[in-house]
């Protein structure tokens, strides 16, 4: 599950985003201040700073946070629109977004960043899987064989492991993996869907890795 440390000091919004992102899979751990943030940095996959922050600023604190990680990707969110305070953020964060905004949009830049960001040395396992996504290898560990998937397939399973336990539609799916809006009646996610569960299945009949929600999407659940 992707750990997200969320800083915004405004409690309706805080509230708002940290429920819009838990229901999407992810795990939040929301700060309404930069106190304390050091302990914080090692356990999280991605920052998102406001910046107008009671005591050290949204910019202060990603600043401190890039010299603990520089690998750390930090969204910065502010309804300050003026290009020199995005022109601020941006010489260390990794982006910027303006509020008002649409929890869609907050949720593909941040797939965008982690994509760009995704640790090499990550082994994940899931039931009789084992991924190495350094070099992009799936091992079955019953049989010890290596799955050979395409590139798309690789990135559609990792896509559904980072949001473990989660419903994804059609739509989020192709927008997650394609970067695309999803058109309705196209068949490429249905496609490669099955192919995938052609490879990483034991049965294909009865997938036991990607479950079909009649009616609305597909899961990956432990």
């Amino acid at each position: 599950m992707i750990r997200i440390l969320y800083i915004e000091d405004e409690k309706e919004i805080g509230h708002w985003v940290s429920k819009e992102l838990t229901e999407r899979g992810y795990e939040v751990t929301w700060l309404e201040s930069g106190d304390g943030i050091e302990q914080h940095i090692a356990l999280n996959d991605i920052a998102i700073l406001d910046v107008m922050l009671p005591g050290l600023d949204g910019f202060s604190i990603g600043k401190r946070i890039k010299r603990e990680n520089k690998e750390l990707p930090i969204l910065m969110l502010s309804a300050r629109t003026a290009v020199e305070d995005k022109i601020e953020g941006l010489n260390f964060a990794d982006d910027y977004l303006t509020k008002p905004f649409h929890p869609d949009e907050l949720v593909a830049r941040l797939e965008v960043l982690l994509r760009r960001y995704q640790k090499n040395d990550d082994v994940l396992e899931l039931q009789h899987l084992k991924m190495y996504t350094k070099d992009m290898r799936i091992i079955n560990t019953l049989t010890e064989e290596e799955i050979l998937l395409t590139g798309k397939q690789f990135y559609l399973l990792q896509y559904f492991i980072r949001h473990l336990n989660q419903i994804l539609t059609k739509e989020q799916l192709y927008e997650g993996v394609w970067g695309e809006s999803y058109i309705e009646g196209d068949k490429t996610l249905m496609v490669h869907i099955r192919y995938l569960r052609e490879k990483i299945e034991i049965n294909p009949a009865k997938p036991m890795i990607i479950e079909t929600i009649r009616g609305i999407g597909y899961r990956v659940k432990l």
